[in-house]
Order: structure tokens, then C-alpha cells, then sequence
């Protein structure tokens, strides 16, 4: 399977996720629920991918790709379907659920393609690069056609539009399903699975990479979630909310098109703790704006800070990865992820219900400044 056909695809299952984020924000906000809900369906975004992340990269390093790509592409399809087809709060609750199940298998099962595809170190460099590019694109695109969509046909409708992109992810799976059939990961060197997992917790600079992985991530969430709150509640509109976040996708788009040079010259360690920090200055302006255009130049300094952060951690993790355990490790950084995915966002929903939405961004910059100098030790 080409590379370039893998990365289009990844570029419209990640506009229909990026976009389903902004959606379900607004929507539920017009249906009338309150923030502490928003931090409920921000955190069943990541209830499966935390309990099935792991064993999400065990089955794609046992059974292959295929599979995995073509049933998370398919559910995700189906869940966006659900609220455009019956808009209610439940739906939106049991779309979140079904999107982060769906998700986890298709995004571990893609990661580890692009590194099966990566035959040497300098074209795996070269292909998660353009990987991550690909993914600021859908973030740039997602939430600008939900944006859009909803200011022209409504949330309900605009749940319908980008439901077509990871159903066209599938048939293009399904087109290449001879070739994906034999991506393997390599053998299982068989070592307990259960205590396995708890090995690659010990190796101390893969440990770091995984907890910086998790706050980075988080922090990027969290932005795509309560960026359109605060906008909705300074009384932007949903085209301009959208323009803003498409903002910081643009920005994370570009410095990772610079990045490979930055790490050439001073290594991917520094590159990461750098980004870090700006990303923490930069969350400290926020509650400080109310201009839509001003909020956009934000938004495209923390896109700056914070999009080296992915790309980074997941080269550095999948280099590290034992022989045939790459699904596995990925795995392992996702549940990771999510487990403060998990925890953040409700903690943060009954913050920004008790004191509004000024704490939320102010503890992300506290949080970013922790995970730069965790990055930093060595």
C-alpha cells in the first residue's frame, strides 16, 4: 500500500475526528449542558482508548493492520451518524464512547503501518514527519468544515457531512486489503504480556517520553475543547471559533515542516523541552483576550509551541520499541495518554463550572511547564 495513500487517509479520518471535537461542543452547549457535562463527554472520548490501547497494539502486532483499520474507520463513521440522525445529549454522550472506541484501533493500527512502510531510520524520520503533517492538516480542516457547516445547516447535519470521510477512509482500505494483508509486526520474543508492559514502564527515558507524551496531548485536547467555550461565551460566532482553532493547526502544520532541522542541530530532546515551554508561556495569554483575531495569533503561537510534541514522542517511542512489540509500545503510549485524558477534563469541567474558563487554561500552563522539565532531566 503506498504511502501517500495511507497518509490521504489519515488526513479524513483526522479532519472527521478533529471536526467531531469542535461539534460536540457547540452542540451540546446548544442543547443546554453545562461544562461539568462537557468535561463527562470530553472524558468518554478517551474511556475505550484507555482501557483498550493495549491490547488495541497486541492485535495489530498479532493479526495485522487490516482489520483494525477497517472496522475504527467503519465505527467511527457510524458514531458521527448517530447525533446528526437523532440529535439529543444521549447521542452526543454515546457518539463520544463509540468515536474513542473506534479510534484507538484505527489510530495504533495506522502508526504502526507508517513504521512497517519505514524500511530505513532516515525514511522512518521522513514518514512519521509528513504523518504528523498530515494530521495538523486534519486539525486544520476538521474543525474549519465543522465551523462552517454549522453556521450553514446546523449541528445536526454537519454530524452527517464529516461522517463521509472515514466511510471513504474504509473503501479505501478495502481497496487495499491484498497488500494489508501482509503488514505483520515482527514475533512475539515471548515475554509475559502482562508484565511486559510494566518493562517498557521501567526503562526510564521511554518512561519520560510516555508522561510527556500524555501532558502534550492533553493540553492539545483540552485546547480543541474549551477554546470553542471560551469563544462561545466571549460571543464569537462558530465560523470564527473554527478559524481560530484552524489557526493553531496551521501553526502546528508549519514548524513541523522545520522541525527535522531544529533536531538536526540540537537534538530531539531540547526541540521537545523547548516547544514545551512556549506552549506553557503561550496558555497564559489566553484569558487575557476577547478579540477573534487576537485569540488566532494565540492560538497560532501555541500551535507553534505544542506541535513538535506528537510527531517527537511518537518517532522517539516507536524507535525504542523492542522487536515485534511496535504495536504494543504504541499501545502503551495511547492508554497513557488517555489516562490523563480521563481524569483532566473531568477535573477541569467541574472547575470551569464552579470559576469559568480562565483556571482551565491557567492550570494547562502549569501542566505544560511540568512536562518541560520532566523532558528536561536526563
Amino acid at each position: 500500500m503506498s504511502i501517500y495513500l495511507v497518509l490521504f487517509a489519515v488526513l479524513l479520518n483526522m479532519s472527521a475526528f478533529r471536526g467531531s471535537k469542535v461539534l460536540v461542543s457547540l452542540f451540546a452547549l446548544e442543547l443546554g449542558a453545562p461544562q461539568i457535562m462537557l468535561g463527562i463527554i470530553v472524558a468518554l472520548y478517551s474511556l475505550c482508548p484507555m482501557l483498550l490501547a493495549l491490547y488495541a497494539g497486541k492485535l495489530t502486532d498479532r493479526i495485522g493492520v487490516r482489520w483494525p483499520l477497517m472496522l475504527g474507520s467503519l465505527g467511527i463513521a457510524v458514531s458521527l451518524v448517530l447525533p446528526g440522525a437523532m440529535p439529543s445529549l444521549t447521542m452526543l454522550y454515546l457518539s463520544a464512547l463509540l468515536i474513542g472506541g473506534s479510534h484507538v484501533f484505527y489510530n495504533v493500527a495506522v502508526q504502526n503501518l507508517i513504521g512497517m512502510l519505514s524500511t530505513t531510520p532516515e525514511l522512518r524520520t521522513r514518514n512519521f514527519s509528513n504523518f504528523s503533517l498530515v494530521i495538523a492538516s486534519g486539525g486544520f480542516v476538521g474543525p474549519l468544515i465543522a465551523g462552517f457547516a454549522i453556521d450553514t445547516v446546523g449541528h445536526a447535519i454537519a454530524y452527517l457531512l464529516i461522517a463521509v470521510a472515514p466511510a471513504a477512509t474504509a473503501a479505501i482500505v478495502f481497496s487495499a486489503r491484498r497488500r494489508l494483508e501482509e503488514m505483520r509486526g515482527g514475533k512475539s520474543k515471548g515475554e509475559d504480556e502482562a508484565i511486559y508492559a510494566v518493562g517498557l514502564l521501567s526503562n526510564a527515558p521511554l518512561r519520560r517520553t510516555l508522561i510527556t507524551s500524555g501532558i502534550i496531548l492533553t493540553a492539545i485536547d483540552l485546547f480543541q475543547f474549551y477554546m470553542p467555550v471560551y469563544g462561545h461565551a466571549i460571543g464569537l460566532s462558530a465560523s470564527a471559533i473554527g478559524m481560530v482553532l484552524a489557526m493553531f493547526a496551521a501553526a502546528s502544520f508549519i514548524v513541523r515542516v522545520i522541525m527535522p532541522k531544529f533536531i538536526a542541530r540540537v537534538g530531539e530532546e531540547k526541540v521537545l523541552t523547548a516547544s514545551i515551554f512556549i506552549a506553557s508561556g503561550t496558555y497564559l495569554l489566553f484569558p487575557l483576550v476577547e478579540s477573534g483575531l487576537v485569540l488566532a495569533a494565540i492560538a497560532f503561537l501555541l500551535g507553534l509551541g505544542t506541535g513538535c510534541g506528537q510527531p517527537l514522542t511518537l518517532m522517539m517511542i516507536y524507535a525504542r520499541a523492542p522487536e515485534g512489540r511496535s504495536g504494543e509500545a504504541l499501545g502503551l503510549r495511547m492508554a497513557i495518554n488517555n489516562v490523563t485524558h480521563i481524569a483532566v477534563p473531568l477535573f477541569f469541567g467541574a472547575v470551569g463550572t464552579a470559576f469559568g474558563v480562565t483556571p482551565v487554561f491557567l492550570a494547562n500552563a502549569f501542566m505544560l511547564g511540568v512536562g518541560g522539565f520532566i523532558s528536561r532531566r536526563r
